[in-house]
């Protein structure tokens, strides 16, 4: 591969010493070859603040590992980060290619439903969430802001993108409550929101964005599954695969 990869994940999950917010992904694609790291970012912050502690990371790298450019596979909030790093940063050229994997490209049902609760609830609720957040290593976390930027909106996307960049999105579908019992609550909030297909957060229309290629998996997968989070040994060879597959075609694409 031509360029070296970021994996970038979203809200809650976050990347320390006790806990990888890809699983094993990121080892499974390294013995595979390929030079692999994790965003260093916020687990609850904003995407303005998560975007500029995503570019200081990706300028290290590219200093790092003597490299121009880099490739973006992200989840969830993730993709929404990146895509402010690229359109409002003036990081387009240095990202060769952005994959987004069930980003709420126009927001999540969920979302929308927790900011319907009376605004002191949200804000108390907000306020431990950032104080739990700052001890696992936030360094902006902002919980209430954060539920605001993920509502559903059927407007023009706020975060334009530059055509300089190769993007894809897949999003994945979440079948039944019994796949997984993390996402099972979710699950049942979202179909009462809004019908259709979802990973049990972000419904599947709401994850296309430019080039869409389609769910991850046949299978039912979860949106905490695809990044490796509770997934059944006979689903995670299937997920590593899914990986290896993208990293793969990018490798054959030149980048």
């Amino acid at each position: 591969m031509k360029y070296p990869i970021l994996l970038v994940h979203g809200i809650v999950l976050k990347e320390s010493k006790f806990f990888h917010a890809f699983g094993k992904i990121g080892k499974r694609l390294q013995a595979k070859g390929y030079c692999v790291f994790i965003g260093k970012h916020d687990g609850f912050g904003t995407v303005e603040n998560n975007a500029k502690q995503l570019q200081t990371q990706i300028e290290d790298i590219l200093a790092r590992e003597n490299t121009d450019k880099i490739n973006i596979i992200a989840h969830s909030k993730g993709g929404l980060d990146c895509k402010y790093l690229i359109s409002a940063l003036g990081m387009e050229d240095k990202i060769a290619s952005l994959t987004t994997l069930c980003t709420p490209h126009f927001g999540s049902p969920v979302a929308s439903r927790i900011m319907k609760y009376p605004k002191c609830i949200l804000k108390t609720v907000a306020f431990w969430v950032n104080f739990w957040y700052r001890i696992f290593g936030d360094k902006h976390p902002d919980a209430y802001n954060v539920c605001k930027e993920l509502q559903l909106h059927n407007d023009v996307d706020p975060y334009p993108f530059s055509d300089k960049v190769y993007c894809q999105s897949y999003s994945s579908t979440m079948k039944s409550v019994k796949d997984d019992f993390v996402m099972g609550i979710p699950l049942v909030f979202s179909r009462r929101i809004q019908n259709g297909a979802t990973d049990g957060l972000v419904p599947i229309d709401s994850s296309v964005f430019e080039l869409y290629r389609g769910n991850c998996l046949s299978d039912s997968v979860s949106h905490s599954q695809i990044v490796d989070f509770m997934v059944p040994k006979k689903k995670k060879e299937l997920i590593y695969s899914f990986y290896c597959a993208i990293c793969k075609e990018l490798a054959d694409m030149g980048f």
